[in-house]
């Protein structure tokens, strides 16, 4: 943003600059803050009470005269007094009653929920921590200029509920909030809170909702663009605030992003979703940058091509595995990693896999992967399908005739298990198959229709007609040259 530039942001800035101005100044600070003391002296001496009442007093004059830095000094020495008597049922009062004054400020009520937000990591009971944070929830209810830190109560009391073991409760609590609304909440903070929201979600198995959260970051979020730093100007012309102290930057968030997804995606064993998002996180700067990372991350994306159906389904279409699988053959790491590079290309080849051989050959580093086959038995039956299915396609495409005992001699099958795997092939439309089950001949080939074979043998009559045409123009050119008459047939 351009530093004089003629817009509604800066308008609006400037009005509100022009306000705090005005209502600057018009209480002596110096005789406030020595009655200020005073009041604080007489706190300490026990007469807590009656020092809250004269800062109170204190309070109501400044307030009246609008004079925002003067209320926001006397509503925080109204806090200081009971937070240093450790008064906290004394303190929320105080808090409830400040928001509660007539034409209170908006200024004033921000600072004193911030200050007394900063007490609250400081109580060790939890039931009074729970309480104050309930308070200052109740507080902040329905004004926008306290969101941001109403969002951050939510989230500390739902990190308690959590902690306490009901994750149930603490989904529900955080999801009471929606952030992607706030526009002066940082973009980190923002993410940070609905991935908060997305693991809770899948913590307690709501997977739906889980995906509905998550459908709420786009994976172009992790990119930092112009007017989304601190200070800038958001979407509703107010400046974007810092985010909270702890908040990890945007290129952890997007391995936190894309953690959350391999979760639910592998709830339904999507694994060419899961395939894209470890191939997103191979890509990110923290995991290419480090050899232990990406290593463990490539091998994932090579089992969970080979764990993803070649062929289209609801899940994802055989044009975008077949270019995972291509990319990855393509990597230059991949040639560090043999035994990988040669399971990938076994799968992009013409030619029958042994599954007692495959399986002896990679044995090791499927036990070497418990993150993939370790929790999840249907894995290693989905990898010994993946193998029958490629063998049957390979067969597919060298036959067009076949008896299903050689079938089943081929794939290393009973001949029912054999038929039953033709079978799920066809029916998912990734082969076209007939099987003569009398006559035990299985004929691959798509039967054809007869507007199809009509149009065919149309076509071979106008390339034949063509040609004779052709051939008819090459005789007489023949003739002309050597001065050869023709003599017809009939003469």
């Amino acid at each position: 943003m351009v530093v004089g530039e003629f817009t509604v942001s800066n308008i609006a800035m400037d009005e509100d600059k022009k306000e705090e101005e005005k209502k600057k100044g018009n209480i002596d600070m110096v005789k406030l803050q020595a009655d200020i003391d005073a009041q604080k002296e007489l706190a300490k001496q026990g007469k807590l009470h009656q020092a809250v009442e004269g800062l109170l007093n204190l309070e109501k004059s400044s307030r009246l005269a609008e004079d925002i830095t003067a209320t926001k000094a006397a509503c925080s020495a109204v806090l200081d007094v009971c937070y240093q008597a450790k008064d906290w049922k004394l303190l929320e009062e105080q808090v409830t009653l400040l928001a509660k004054r007539r034409s209170q400020l908006k200024q004033a009520i921000q600072a004193f929920v911030r200050q007394a937000m900063g007490y609250i990591e400081e109580i060790a009971d939890k039931d009074t921590k729970i309480s104050l944070i309930k308070t200052l929830q109740a507080v902040t209810e329905g004004k926008i200029f306290v969101e941001i830190e109403r969002a951050r109560l939510t989230r500390r009391l739902a990190s308690i509920r959590e902690a306490e073991g009901n994750v149930a409760e603490a989904a529900e609590i955080l999801q009471e909030v929606a952030v992607e609304t706030f526009g002066a909440m940082a973009k980190t903070e923002k993410i940070a809170f609905i991935l908060e929201q997305v693991r809770l979600c899948l913590d307690k198995q709501d997977f739906m909702r889980a995906q509905i959260l998550s459908r709420k970051i786009s994976s172009k979020a992790f990119v930092e663009k112009k007017g989304e730093a601190k200070g800038e100007i958001g979407i509703e012309g107010t400046a974007i605030e810092a985010a909270e102290e702890g908040v990890p930057g945007l290129p952890e968030l997007k391995l936190r992003y894309y953690e959350l997804m391999i979760r639910y995606h592998s709830h339904y064993n999507n694994y060419l979703e899961m395939t894209r998002c470890y191939r997103a996180v191979y890509e990110s700067e923290l995991v290419s940058k480090d050899e232990t990372k990406w290593t463990d991350v490539l091998k994932k994306i090579c089992w969970f091509i080979v764990l993803s159906p070649s062929y289209s389904t609801a899940e994802g279409s055989s044009s975008d595995h077949l270019t995972l699988l291509k990319t990855t053959l393509q990597d230059k790491h991949l040639s560090q990693l043999p035994e990988y590079k040669g399971l990938l290309t076994s799968f992009n080849t013409s030619e029958i896999i042994r599954w007692a051989v495959f399986q002896q050959q990679y044995a090791a580093e499927i036990q070497a992967q418990p993150e993939v086959f370790g929790s999840n038995a249907q894995r290693t039956t989905d990898l010994r399908l993946r193998v029958i299915e490629h063998n049957v396609m390979v067969v597919a495409k060298y036959y067009t005739r076949i008896q299903v005992p050689r079938l089943a001699e081929l794939l290393d099958l009973p001949v029912l298990e054999a038929e039953k795997h033709l079978a799920d092939l066809v029916v998912s439309k990734a082969i076209c198959a007939k099987i003569d089950r009398p006559a035990g001949l299985i004929k691959f080939g798509k039967r054809q229709e007869p507007e199809d074979l009509l149009n065919a043998w149309s076509t071979n009559i106008s390339k034949l007609l063509e040609l004779v045409d052709k051939s008819c123009q090459q005789i007489q050119k023949e003739c002309m040259v050597h001065k050869v008459t023709l003599i017809s047939s009939s003469s």
